[in-house]
């Protein structure tokens, strides 16, 4: 057997195929999952740098409607999809015993948690193949061996001949197993880690725009006050 992909398909047997598509397709479903989300983490950084340079000077301003509005035109952005939500809750009129401000923390809690899933979304398929992949190597191993007994069966005797077939077939589905696990683990630790640091910025973000909110509310609750008076 030359160490030619083809040559090397051609020789397997029908359970030997098998498993080499099944690590075949869970190699392409990683592919496909890293490259989702790394576009969608690239876009929604770039995004939010945007929405945060227009968003600012709206809040310092106070005007509260306006930078939902903005939020709702920029979902790309992760922050942008948590400011909506909370700005409209600093404006809803129907507020019952709980301060407005209060209502913004609440809220902007349940969407930090949204958001959180939708970034992570994909991981669970990295983390599944970085961890299934060895053993569905290890099962075209005990596949490969049982086609290498089965050369000496039917030869009757225990020649290299007989059994290099099998024990080649074994030795490729266990390197395609870790060719296939070691990236996805790699690739899992590093967009895990990426993702949290998005996730941390996210937190900052949501605590100055608190601030921002309750700057502004406290502002205007003042000057209502002084109308009143």
């Amino acid at each position: 057997m030359s160490f030619n992909p083809l040559h090397i398909w051609a020789s397997m047997g029908l359970m030997s195929k098998i498993v080499a598509s099944f690590l075949l397709l869970m190699a392409a479903a990683s592919l496909a999952v890293v490259v989702e989300r790394w576009v969608a983490l690239v876009r929604g950084q770039s995004a939010t740098r945007r929405f945060l340079a227009a968003v600012m000077p709206l809040l310092e301003r106070g005007e509260i409607a306006t930078a939902a509005q903005l939020a709702d035109d920029s979902r790309v952005s992760p922050f942008a999809r948590i400011v909506g939500p909370v700005a409209r809750k600093m404006i809803r009129t129907d507020r019952g015993e709980l301060s407005p401000l209060e209502l913004a923390r609440r809220e902007s809690e349940r969407q930090k948690e949204a958001v959180s899933g939708e970034l992570r979304r994909g991981l669970g398929v990295l983390a599944s193949v970085g961890s299934v992949a060895p053993f569905v190597g290890l099962l075209g191993t005990v596949v490969g061996i049982i086609t290498a007994f089965q050369g000496i069966a039917a030869t009757g005797s225990g020649g290299l001949g007989a059994v290099s077939a099998g024990i080649a077939e074994a030795l490729v589905e266990t390197a395609l197993g870790l060719l296939v696990a070691i990236p996805a683990v790699l690739l899992f630790n590093q967009l895990n880690a990426k993702i949290t640091n998005v996730e941390s910025a996210l937190a900052r973000g949501i605590g100055e725009l608190l601030d921002e909110l309750e700057n502004s509310h406290g502002d205007r609750d003042s000057g209502e006050l002084e109308k009143a008076a």
